[in-house]
């Protein structure tokens, strides 16, 4: 409760938008059906508050309406939160509920605060409907969940996760024995004297969780996991469709990309394992890092390049093989990018945090930890955000997508700029610019009123500014070419935030 609490204060009222994490609702004649809605939605994501007795105005500020008779309003809510025909499951406790007297007037709202369920919980979904019923939450309010977004949550549920699964119809001989071969000696260099070391290939697969007996047969048949790391492409997709794997490096602004490597290609095995090594060594190669030597000798393996390892392991680790448009590493000139399909099982401020760790593919990870990469305390994220600042980069950027569900990881290789120099750098340019007083009180306003880490469209400052809709647009890139701001990168519904 205490993070919710946050989420909602009293005396910063008059400060409040609505946004992904906070829902006003007028209820003048009693609870509106929309607010089940709500509940689903920010159950199913990272929680929120939702406020009765209080209407969004044109310009997005709050004013109180009040509640004729809360009392009623409570119990009616509780009744229904406990009726298991309108929600699959009641995650509320009885403080979680609460009502304020707010302005002059004293107009009486209620506050419910909504936590975000836990995996084994989700899908939250109303009217006993878990197809129809499943709702998100996104800045433009609450949204249905498709077929394929319920079905990840249903298979997010379990303590075995889906790449355990023994692939009964498939022989051993599917799988690409060169890879499992170099994978071998990866982990044979790695940890010499390993009791594996002296295992038969078909003994090895079994004991690192790429093989297993099947029941239906009694037979030794690849699991999921084996299929993922050591399987052919054309072999991969059979069982995981949506399976792909890409990176490119756009390095040439001339050029749309001056490498690229698909899985698809044919031109290698196009599995997980193969994937890794290739795309590792790609993107180590024009990193910039210290020079250190320790006893005479250069020092290859620094903290940035084990930071690498564990952002690209992690990105093919909790990929979601069944999602849509599949794993992409992108290589820039000054940044990384990671993306793969698949919302963070433990949200987005805990994978920040560290400290619990719950991969999407348990199997996938344990073949990576054989070979000392990737972390299983939960504590490879957090030590990229500490590398990146030991080496003064910008902080890396976590972004989470809904509809198809991704995972984002942005890795910047710009150093960070104090705030003092920003201010400088932003009047050098409004010098050069010629920017005109009006102009530059536009900058002033769409900043000042810009939240941190909060996404906003055009159409959301043009009221703040007084402007018409295309000279806002102007605007806002006017300062994401400035750097204070950034763009989703999309041409329909394009965002800004702070940088």
């Amino acid at each position: 409760m205490r993070f919710l609490e946050n989420t909602f204060d009293l005396s910063q009222f008059d400060e409040y938008r609505e946004d992904n994490r906070r829902e006003v609702k007028k209820a003048n004649g009693g609870l509106p059906t929309s607010l089940w809605d709500t509940y689903s939605s920010f159950a199913n994501c990272y929680g929120g508050v939702i406020i009765l007795g209080v209407k969004e105005e044109k310009d997005g500020s709050w004013k109180t309406t009040g509640l004729q008779n809360a009392s009623k309003l409570r119990k009616e809510f509780w009744d229904n939160i406990n009726n298991p025909q309108k929600v699959n499951i009641n995650l509320l406790t009885e403080d979680s509920v609460e009502t304020y007297e707010v302005g002059d007037n004293k107009d009486i709202i209620m506050v419910i605060y909504v936590p975000m369920a836990k995996r084994e919980q989700k899908p939250v979904y109303i009217n006993n409907d878990i197809f129809n019923g499943t709702f998100r939450r996104n800045y433009e309010g609450d949204y249905h969940c498709t077929r394929l977004q319920v079905k990840t949550m249903l298979r997010d549920q379990t303590e075995r996760t889906m790449d355990m699964e023994v692939l009964d119809k498939v022989p051993m001989e599917d799988l690409n024995y060169d890879t499992i071969h170099g994978y071998r000696n990866s982990h044979r260099s790695l940890k010499e004297g390993h009791p594996f070391e002296r295992l038969s290939d078909h003994e090895y697969l079994r004991s690192i969780g790429a093989a297993a007996i099947s029941e239906e047969d009694g037979k030794l048949h690849p699991t999921a996991a084996g299929m993922l790391m050591f399987g052919d492409e054309y072999n991969i997709v059979r069982h995981f469709p949506e399976y792909f794997l890409d990176y490119r490096e756009e390095l040439d602004q001339t050029t749309r990309w001056s490498d690229r490597l698909q899985s698809s290609s044919g031109e290698w095995s196009g599995n997980v394992c193969d994937f890794y090594f290739r795309v590792y060594n790609k993107i180590i190669k024009d990193v910039k890092v210290p020079f250190k030597m320790s006893g005479g000798e250069r020092i290859d393996d620094t903290p940035v390049h084990k930071a690498l390892r564990e952002a690209l392991a992690n990105c093919l680790i909790n990929a979601d093989y069944h999602g849509l448009r599949g794993v992409v590493i992108r290589k820039e000139p000054d940044k990384l990018v990671l993306a793969n399909p698949g919302y963070v099982r433990t949200g987005k401020k805990q994978m920040r945090l560290g400290g619990e760790s719950d991969p999407r593919n348990k199997a996938l990870m344990k073949m990576f930890n054989l070979i000392n990469i990737g972390e299983r305390a939960g504590s490879g994220v957090p030590n990229i955000f500490n590398v990146w600042e030991d080496e003064g980069w910008e902080e890396p950027v976590i972004e989470e997508r809904f509809d198809p569900d991704r995972t984002i990881l942005s890795l910047s290789f710009f150093k960070k700029v104090s705030e003092k120099s920003v201010s400088k750098k932003v009047t050098e340019k409004s010098d050069s610019k010629k920017v005109t007083v009006k102009t530059q009180a536009h900058y002033d306003m769409i900043l000042s009123f810009m939240k941190d880490d909060v996404w906003y469209k055009a159409s959301e400052l043009v009221d703040v500014l007084g402007v018409r809709e295309t000279r806002t647009k102007a605007l806002l890139r006017a300062l994401v070419e400035d750097g204070l701001l950034v763009d989703n990168g999309t041409i329909k519904g394009r965002k800004y935030k702070k940088k």
